[in-house]
């Protein structure tokens, strides 16, 4: 069950991270295309280049903020019906029945409640997982800010982990979520 729960973290990790640095990735470069063009399409040139570089810089973390809602929720979509080390995830069509039917294809619209529900598990992972870090660089790390070492790279990684963590308690946590064997 554990390497279940290891390679459905590992297969989702992967789709969230290309996925909302892909798409992060194109609007950054789109908006810099877009101001570039604005300004008049200047000659290149090394200063061009690095202003252009930085204007792309600027815009991806922005930009990424917001894929990855976006990522989050697609991904959640090809967390189901997925056959791994002998286990998947059902979706049931209705909670307040016991013998429910499993919804064999899963659609966008089937998963929001289920969303919803697990966002809001995540979100207190990564706040749980903040307060530990946050005590661990106090107790280890004098810095003179409270929040100086945070940025949004590192609330990436405790986004990502919180998923695995978010994936066990998932079933426990949402009725319409089971896990069965295949």
């Amino acid at each position: 069950m554990a390497r279940f729960y290891f390679l459905l973290w590992q297969k989702w990790a992967l789709y969230v991270t290309l996925s909302s640095l892909g798409f992060a990735g194109i609007i950054a470069f789109g908006i810099t295309l877009f101001l570039y063009m604005k300004e008049g399409s200047v000659t290149l040139s090394q200063d061009v280049y690095q202003a252009l570089w930085h204007i792309f810089l600027f815009w991806l973390p922005l930009v990424w903020s917001v894929t990855l809602l976006l990522a989050l929720f697609l991904s959640l979509k090809r967390v189901f019906n997925q056959c791994l080390n002998g286990y998947t995830f059902k979706l049931l069509q209705c909670m307040k029945k016991e013998n429910s039917e499993t919804i064999e294809v899963v659609g966008y619209g089937d998963i929001k409640r289920v969303w919803r529900k697990w966002l809001l598990l995540l979100i207190w992972l990564v706040g749980a997982q903040m307060v530990l870090a946050l005590v661990g660089v106090e107790l280890f790390i004098k810095h003179t800010a409270l929040f100086d070492w945070f940025s949004i790279y590192l609330l990436y990684v405790f986004v990502l982990v919180a998923g695995y963590f978010s994936f066990i308690l998932l079933s426990s946590r949402c009725r319409l979520v089971r896990v069965k064997r295949c």
